[in-house]
């Protein structure tokens, strides 16, 4: 015969034991014992909104109440045993309460289920790892604004100036730290975003039992608010049944991933010695156990890879959810790992580059002269012309045309000669050519948003005023 303390919490039905292997496929609790503060908090509040109910007696709250701070002590130091024929955090939780205070513990389950039980745990959790996301995030932010400011004056009071570039070629001269507060407004919509999904997943479930709400005279709205929820979830169904908040949690993390991950590319390239534009620190980098001069980025290379596993968790639990009815299905165990390595992986990486950023070295003297490669300031001239009459589609294929004949020459179009010049059109001169400096291109770029370093210094001013707020 089955011992009464060894038998399963919902085992009434059952004549037959667990199957070993169903028991260890089941089991959740490898992973999901990271809810257990979240879980124990859930118990708390439900079990104070019992008392005051009139549900529980007060000696069965206190009771219960005092257990379940005793057990979440042991929990904090690491003296709890997690048991696997226990499979989850909940039941684990239940079962020693059990132990310790005896059957009054199971009071502790009336008027819930685990499906609303596991909903508030998780909701708990991904709320308050999206927030931390959130403010990790802004801090990064606040990391590049800084680093904008500090290379608008670069190392000779003047700014440092970068090749912009498109299908990776030489487009046209941008500010180092135009690049940066590029960046800085990405990290600021991935902010945005985490706080907006907390937003919505501010509802609490508990109370919505296993899908249909209870007869019992709970008090939601009191049980929502002790857990710091807005509010509680309109409907049970809908409270036990659904994770889109998880899935816009993933959203969120594989979209500041993406940007973190098009960071990293970047940071690889101008840290090679073929653009020599970035020296990365030897604290954030490693060496080669064969080839004694190698510096590799691994953080950015990480970083980048690690990409790919924050979108694999979002398709995972897309995949997940799009077959599963209402309410809750055995299949949403697989919503937690993915949400919790995705937590996990954002919050290395936003660490890690906040630490490495300001510990690089950029070069101004190399990106000055990468800037003025490739004819980068092409545009500047064909916009001469057009500032001049001419219309732009003429004036664009006028300086395509000198292109041609400065690369064929292995000359820059600065170069070229007046008469060159004067032959591809009237209103060209030797003394325009000279002025297609990389500087007066960036200077020139006044537009709202563009690179001008009056421009610049506007965009970072409001940034630093938004993260004063």
């Amino acid at each position: 015969m089955t011992n009464i303390q060894d038998k399963k919490l919902w085992g009434g039905r059952f004549a037959e034991s667990t199957a070993p292997l169903v028991e260890q496929f089941n089991a959740s609790v490898g992973f999901d014992q990271r809810l257990a503060e979240q879980d124990i908090r859930g118990s708390l509040a439900h079990v104070e909104m019992l008392g005051a109910s009139a549900i529980l007696t007060p000696e069965e709250v206190t009771q219960i109440v005092d257990g379940l701070h005793v057990i979440l002590a042991d929990i904090r130091a690491g003296n709890f045993e997690w048991r696997l024929d226990r499979e989850d955090v909940h039941m684990n939780v239940e079962a020693a309460l059990r132990d310790r205070i005896g059957p009054v513990a199971g009071k502790l389950h009336t008027a819930r289920s685990r499906n609303d039980q596991v909903a508030v745990d998780f909701r708990l959790f991904t709320k308050e790892a999206a927030l931390t996301l959130a403010q990790l995030t802004r801090e990064l932010r606040r990391v590049m604004v800084s680093e904008a400011e500090k290379h608008l004056g670069g190392a000779d009071g003047q700014p440092v100036i970068l090749p912009g570039y498109t299908h990776l070629q030489v487009a046209q001269p941008i500010l180092l730290s135009h690049w940066f507060m590029a960046y800085a407004a990405m990290l600021e919509r991935d902010e945005g975003r985490f706080r907006d999904a907390a937003e919505r997943m501010d509802e609490s479930p508990l109370g919505s039992s296993a899908l249909a709400g209870t007869p019992w005279p709970i008090d939601r709205h009191a049980v929502a608010a002790a857990l710091g929820f807005a509010r509680p979830t309109a409907n049970s169904l809908d409270g036990v049944g659904s994770r889109d908040f998880a899935l816009e949690f993933l959203s969120a993390c594989s979209i500041l991933m993406a940007h973190l991950s098009r960071l990293s590319e970047e940071t690889v390239l101008y840290s090679t010695f073929e653009f020599g534009f970035l020296t990365l620190p030897d604290s954030h980098t490693t060496g080669s156990s064969i080839m004694p001069q190698k510096k590799n980025p691994d953080v950015s290379e990480l970083a980048r890879g690690k990409a790919g596993r924050v979108f694999g968790n979002l398709m995972g639990l897309l995949t997940v959810v799009k077959g599963t009815p209402l309410a809750y299905n055995k299949d949403l165990q697989e919503d937690k790992e993915g949400v919790f390595d995705s937590f996990d992986t954002c919050s290395v990486v936003l660490r890690l580059y906040a630490e490495m950023l300001p510990r690089s070295v950029w070069h101004a003297e190399t990106t000055l002269r990468a800037a003025g490669r490739g004819y980068s300031t092409a545009t500047d001239l064909a916009d001469h012309l057009a500032r001049s009459g001419v219309p732009f589609r003429e004036a664009h294929e006028v300086v395509g045309g000198l292109v041609g004949t400065a690369s064929r020459s292995g000359r820059q179009l600065w170069e070229l000669t007046d008469q060159e010049m004067r032959d591809a059109h009237p209103l060209l001169s030797a003394g325009v050519a000279a002025a297609l400096t990389v500087e007066a291109s960036v200077a020139g770029r006044q537009s709202y948003g563009g690179t001008a370093p009056e421009r610049v210094r506007e965009a970072i001013d409001a940034a630093k005023a938004g993260l004063a707020e």
